[in-house]
């Protein structure tokens, strides 16, 4: 008699207290946020590198027009001396962004005075990381828009160039354990500003 009350007995306390587990919450909340949190994570750094990308897009373009700015400010005449640090002035627009650096470019362009006017580079200065270098050589043509081809003008064209980098993705060790996300090691970012001389018709460097 004993021995079958005790057989009846296992079966019903395996039961009980299966279901007192099943009814147990405690745990729950923690399982919840194991199963949330690397979603969150994720939106977090999501909108803080879209926000952090679109603010530094914005100061790419900024260093085209005020590089462009500054050099139409000059006269007739000016030089690597002169050119060279205001390139660097447009590259600390960027601060605090500093995982990348720029690349700028400024070109004197001479539109010809010929009845299919024709646009020939004057000179050109190119800083790429820091170090400067010549941009497109002297007396070769290059392209600028239909409506600013006016004959017998002078443009001075800036173009800012950056390799954004997020920062989920700045160092080699992150990009190869991030997945997926390291398919966005960089972002290209660019600008291109046209602008004409302020003070004379036209400004030439003297030794660029």
């Amino acid at each position: 008699m004993n021995d079958n009350g005790n057989n009846v007995a296992k079966p019903r306390g395996t039961m009980m207290r299966l279901a007192a587990f099943l009814r147990d919450r405690k745990g729950v909340a923690a399982i919840e946020f194991a199963f949330i949190a690397p979603l969150l994570l994720t939106l977090y750094f999501v909108t803080m590198e879209v926000a952090q990308a679109i603010e530094t897009n914005k100061k790419v373009s900024r260093i085209g027009s005020m590089v462009a700015d500054l050099v139409t400010q000059q006269h007739s005449e000016t030089t690597k001396d002169v050119i060279e640090p205001i390139m660097e002035i447009g590259e600390a627009i960027l601060q605090p962004y500093g995982r990348t650096r720029p690349t700028i470019e400024i070109t004197g362009i001479e539109i010809t005075k010929d009845a299919t006017p024709r646009a020939i580079v004057k000179w050109s200065r190119k800083m790429v990381n820091g170090a400067f270098s010549l941009g497109p050589a002297k007396e070769t043509e290059t392209d600028v828009p239909v409506e600013l081809k006016i004959a017998d003008t002078f443009l001075v064209r800036v173009s800012a160039q950056l390799d954004y980098r997020p920062v989920v993705a700045w160092t080699a060790e992150q990009r190869t354990s991030m997945g997926l996300l390291g398919a966005f090691d960089t972002i290209s970012m660019d600008e291109v500003y046209y602008l004409r001389p302020r003070m004379s018709n036209k400004i030439l460097c003297t030794d660029c």
